[in-house]
Formats: structure tokens, sequence, C-alpha cells
């Protein structure tokens, strides 16, 4: 019955006590959610209003699209449209062989992850630099993130100062002092950026009535990687758009609230155009976003503003890490989109949730993403990708349900399952249930029992 994930959790529990660092960790930044949210009297409105807003956007989504597109237009902004990683991709490469541009410098995106663009650019001779510090942490190491937001927290420092001495970064071997290695990493990047040819970012949000392309972000290296350069790329998901400032207000207060528990993040840059002698390229990309869109019992997936806030709740993604998870994106909300990429690849994660729905509580644009989870689990059978064993268990069950006399049979025998001994009833490859669970001890009398006695009121 061991999934993909299972196996994967299992190795990562092995270090008990980063185990239990790594949980402890996504916890606080839980806990410093909740600090925040219960600070506004009006948050439970603005998930609402965040909600509503999506919802009609995206089903507008043309519509604000176009907007979006002729405002950017309008003041000399290149506009391209991706319809998948590939086209995406090669649109990237050509404006960069046009410009002769072989080193390119970028603020943290997920839909490069994504697109997979950094080794596709590699491969052509563009040398990509990541300058989120966690980012360009992975990036030395080879790795890739385990968090959408704090993408490299899984590390701890002294792993950090190891590698930052072996790659000539950091001078003073054994000092790990987390301001000394930032000081080292922000003299290493100054070189990166001053030599780089273009400035690639992401995007948070556009806003369709001005032309905005809003990127938040805590270093500030989104406004290096667009002031240095002068040629300025965005990578954008069409999902990102929103109507106007009014709306993108709701989803300020709500975005870094909900990530990392801040008030508000560091810098909040607006691109609406190129800088001065410059020149800027806006890429909208689709990559499966239509589909999803089509799919009417997962569509709203689409309103996740990439929070990472439905992670830090997860006790199975606490436990387990985000490298368990066979989809880029781990967590409950990465299940739901591994499942609408690849339905039968993915499949594996569906198991790693409990359905506790701390992620539905906590999710800023109520995009229920354990409940999507539940959904999914419903078609697993369809797909051809439900576990026999479970199956088979399931059917036993519902045989024992529907028939109420073999149920009272086997209530009036169960307590002969009290004399087993733990060591038959706990042979793991015929039980996994019973590793980390004590057998449950059944009463002699079943509460049925008791109700027709008169013992229970």
């Amino acid at each position: 019955m061991s999934t993909l994930h299972a196996k994967a959790a299992r190795r990562f529990n092995e270090d008990r006590d980063k185990t239990t660092w790594h949980d402890a960790t996504f916890w606080s930044v839980r806990q410093k959610r909740d600090d925040m949210a219960f600070g506004l009297p009006e948050w439970e409105q603005l998930r609402d209003q965040a909600s509503q807003i999506k919802r009609h956007t995206i089903s507008h989504l043309a519509d604000y699209l176009e907007r979006f597109s002729v405002q950017l237009e309008s003041r000399g902004v290149v506009v391209h449209w991706a319809k998948d990683a590939a086209d995406f991709n090669h649109t990237v490469l050509d404006i960069l062989r046009q410009h002769g541009v072989t080193k390119m410098v970028k603020s943290k995106s997920m839909l490069t992850e994504e697109c997979e663009m950094n080794p596709f650019l590699m491969a052509n001779g563009i040398d990509v630099v990541e300058t989120d510090l966690g980012e360009r942490i992975l990036q030395l190491l080879g790795q890739k993130p385990s968090h959408i937001v704090m993408p490299a927290i899984h590390l701890k420092r002294e792993e950090v100062g190891r590698m930052f001495e072996q790659k000539g970064i950091s001078h003073e071997p054994g000092n790990y002092d987390p301001t000394y290695l930032t000081a080292c990493a922000r003299e290493h990047l100054r070189n990166q950026f001053m030599e780089a040819g273009a400035g690639m970012t992401g995007c948070n949000f556009g806003v369709a009535a001005t032309g905005d392309v809003v990127v938040c972000t805590n270093e500030g290296n989104a406004d290096m990687s667009t002031s240095m350069p002068k040629l300025h790329l965005v990578a954008m998901g069409i999902e990102k758009i929103v109507p106007d400032y009014q709306s993108l207000a709701v989803f300020q207060r709500l975005l870094c609230r909900s990530a990392t528990g801040q008030p508000t993040t560091a810098y909040t840059s607006h691109f609406r155009q190129a800088r001065p002698g410059g020149e800027m390229h806006v890429i909208l990309v689709d990559n499966g976003r239509s589909d999803i869109l089509a799919d009417p019992d997962h569509w709203e997936t689409l309103k996740c503003i990439r929070c990472g806030s439905c992670m830090n709740t997860c006790p199975v993604y606490r436990r387990s890490g985000g490298y368990s998870y066979t989809y880029f994106i781990p967590g409950p909300i990465g299940i739901n989109l591994g499942m609408l990429r690849d339905p039968r690849r993915y499949s594996d994660n569906v198991s790693a949730c409990t359905l506790c729905l701390s992620c539905d509580n906590v999710c800023p644009t109520h995009v229920n993403p354990g409940s999507q989870v539940y959904l999914w689990r419903q078609r697993l059978d369809g797909l051809g990708r439900a576990n026999e064993s479970k199956k088979l268990m399931s059917e036993g069950m519902e045989l024992l349900f529907e028939h109420p006399a073999l149920y009272a049979s086997a209530l009036s025998l169960a307590p002969l399952a009290n004399l087993v001994p733990d060591n038959l009833t706990h042979i793991r490859p015929l039980n996994p249930w019973g590793v980390g669970h004590a057998m449950p001890h059944f009463a002699r009398e079943s509460f049925h029992t008791l109700w027709k006695k008169g013992k229970v009121k």
C-alpha cells in the first residue's frame, strides 16, 4: 500500500531531529499567520472578497487579459502569448538571442520552475542566475525548491555555510553566522547583476486596468534584476490577472500575512513600462491553465495566489518535507496542481492528506485544496489508480455495514481481537497501518448493546 510519497516520507523521517525541526519551523509560520489574521476584524470578509474577485476574473479571463495587454502595448511593452512550456522557453530564448544576451539574472518565479526554463536556457548557452537568496542556494546545490515561498528553509545554516565555502563564496571556514553568510551572498550576487545582459521577474499580480506587473519580494532582488540590465522579461501565468487597484489592495492585505506572517512584503514593485533606454517584454503563459478552467470540479484552483499557507499548516507536509511529493509544487495545492497536470503520473500524492481540511481553513482565496483532494480520491478508480488493497477493504466494509446481522455478529466477536499479541497484528507487510499505531482495545459490550440495556442516556 506504500505510495512513492510514503516511501520518500519514510526516508525523510529517518533524521528525527531534522523532521521535528522542520515541523516546528512551519508551524511557527502558521502561528504568525494566525496572529496577523486575528489582528484584522475584517479578515474573513477579505477572504470572501478575494475569492469572489478571483472567480469573476477567471471566468472573464479573455476580456481582462486583452485589456491588460492593450495597456502594456500602449506604453511600448512587447507582449507575447505562450501556449505551453515549450512555447514559453523558446520565446525567452529568441528574445535573449536577439539581444546577444549570454547571462540573465532572475528573481523567484514558480512559473519558470513549472516550464523548466533554467535547464533549457543553460543547454542553449545562456547562463541563468537565481537572485532570490533561497533559490540561489538551491541552484548552487543542484536542488529544486521544497516550498513555494521559502524554497530553502529545509536547509540549516551549517549546510549553507559549508556549500558557500566549497564554492568560494564564504572566506571564513566555520563561520556560519546568518548575517555573515548573507553578506557573502550579497557580494557574490552583486557581481552577477553587474554582468547580466537581461533580468527576468515573475509576477504576483497583473492589473488589467493599468497594465501594472506587481512583484512582491523581501530582498529587493526583483528591483535589482530590472534596474541594472536594460532588458526586462516578465514571466506571467494568465491566472495572475486582477481587475484594478481596488482588487489588488485586497490581495496585498492577504498575501504576505498568509505566506510569512508579515503585514506586507519589504518591496512591492510595480512595472508598467521599460526603464529609460531599456526594453520590456511580458510573456503571458497558458500551459494548461485553460484546461483547468474547463474542469467543473477543480477550476477554482486557478484562484491560488501561491502564498504557501496550505503547506505551512499541513501536518503531512510538515512531517514529510517538500521532496516527498512527486510534483514540483508540494503540499495540498501541489497535490491538486499535479493531478490537473497528469492525474495518472502524480496520483501517488493524493494519499498525502489526512483530510483534516486545515488548508481549507487558512487559504486566503477559498481554493479549499483539502476538499479538492477529497474529490480527486473519488476519481482514482476511474483513472485506474485506486489501490487494490484499499478497494478490497472498502468492499468488505460496505458488505458489513449493509447487513445488520453480520454487523452485529462482528461487534460481538470483536473483543476476541484483544487476545491477539501485537507481534501478530503489526506484521509490516500485512498491516502497514500498524507502524506507529497501537491496536485499538475493543469494549466487551458495544454501544448498541449498552443502548438497548438503557445504560447510555
